[in-house]
C-alpha cells in the first residue's frame, strides 16, 4: 500500500451541489430559494430569533434557574452510612468501593443525617459541622 494510492471507497464522496445552473439541473432559476423577500436575495437575512420587530420568545419568558455542571461529581454521605462500614478508617476509596458514593466523585461530604456510636477516623472528606461535631463526641477524627 501506497500512500499516493489511497482513496476514499466508492460512492463515498458525493460531489457537491451546483445550484443556479439552469432548468435542467432541477435546481436553476431560484436555485431553492423561493420566489422574492429577503431570504431570496444574495446577504438578506435576519439574525436568529428575530420576529419582524415582535419582542422574541427567548426575551418574553422569564429567566429561571440554574444547574451546576459540577454537581454530578459532589456526593454525600450520611452518617448512618458510616455507621454501617466495618472500616475504622474512611476515606474516598472506602466509600467508593461501598457503594455509597460513585466512580466519579470528586468531594464527598458527611452530613449529618442518622446516628453514629462508633469510633471512626475520616481522612480526605469533608463533613458538615453538625457531621464533624457527631464524629468527635464519640471520640471520632475528621482530618
Amino acid at each position: 500500500m501506497r500512500l499516493n494510492a489511497i482513496k476514499p471507497a466508492a460512492g463515498a464522496k458525493r460531489a457537491r451541489r451546483r445550484v443556479g445552473r439552469g432548468m435542467g439541473s432541477g435546481i436553476g432559476k431560484t436555485a431553492g430559494r423561493g420566489h422574492k423577500g429577503q431570504k431570496s436575495r444574495a446577504g438578506g437575512y435576519h439574525k436568529v430569533g428575530f420576529e419582524g420587530g415582535q419582542m422574541p420568545l427567548q426575551r418574553r419568558l422569564p429567566k429561571r434557574g440554574f444547574k451546576s455542571r459540577t454537581l454530578q461529581f459532589n456526593a454525600q454521605v450520611r452518617l448512618s452510612d458510616l455507621e454501617r462500614l466495618t472500616n475504622t478508617e474512611i476515606d474516598v476509596l472506602t466509600l467508593m468501593q461501598a457503594g455509597l458514593v460513585p466512580e466519579r466523585s470528586r468531594s464527598v461530604k458527611v452530613i449529618a443525617a442518622g446516628k453514629l456510636s462508633r469510633k471512626i477516623t475520616i481522612t480526605g472528606v469533608l463533613a458538615t459541622v453538625g457531621a464533624k461535631a457527631a464524629i468527635e463526641a464519640v471520640g471520632g477524627k475528621v482530618t
